[in-house]
């Protein structure tokens, strides 16, 4: 039978993506569906952190939270952990303007966060690319952001949006073997099988 493990998100190709790889672990993930505040923060960890905290005090059960940021390196790192604001206000086409001309040279950012109601524990991952020129291919279903839309991983000429379904697995097979995801997965197996999972 497969451990349960609760995933406090909002984002339906985040949950997908956790259940994707977790179950490879002989865990198995419910997705909490209920908004949690996002404190202003440059940190993912504090971030993380916050919200693991307030996600536990409504399940009561051990959870799991997960924070990405968006950095451009020629603008020192920005839009970071704001992201959401970002693309709520001045969208792809904006970061594409201020990126016209410099170095487009990018990273995702992501800080996993499980949290037991006593610690804490984090499982971070980093994925590099460039910014396209402009927006390129479809958001689907299972993309996690509209940044894929300008994203292209290193080792392609793609952006993620531009890839097939075939394409993309194959690129997240890869791009995800050190993901959060994952680090997580291989600990938290470890931790069920001595039996100190909860």
């Amino acid at each position: 039978m497969a451990a349960l493990i609760h995933f406090a998100t909002t984002n339906t190709g985040k949950l997908a993506s956790a259940s994707r790889v977790l179950s490879g672990y002989g865990i198995a993930v419910r997705g909490i569906n209920f908004e949690i505040p996002e404190p202003r923060s440059f940190d993912l960890k504090k971030i993380a952190h916050a919200k693991a905290r307030f996600a536990y005090s409504r399940l009561r059960k051990p959870c799991i939270v997960q924070d990405s940021g968006f950095y451009i390196a020629s603008l020192r790192g920005f839009p970071r952990t704001y992201v959401h604001f970002v693309l709520d206000t001045i969208g792809t086409e904006g970061i594409l303007a201020i990126t016209r001309g410099r170095n487009r040279a990018c990273s995702f950012r992501a800080c996993l966060t499980y949290y037991d109601g006593k610690r804490f524990y984090d499982f971070t991952s980093e994925d590099r690319g460039s910014i396209s020129e402009s927006e390129r291919g479809h958001v689907k279903p299972f993309h996690w952001s509209k940044i894929f839309l300008i994203f292209i991983p290193e080792g392609s000429t793609k952006t993620l949006a531009e890839m097939s379904r075939n394409d993309y697995m194959r690129w997240y097979d890869i791009a995800k073997s050190k993901s959060e995801f994952v680090k997580f997965g291989s600990w938290y197996s470890r931790k069920i099988h001595s039996g100190a999972a909860n």
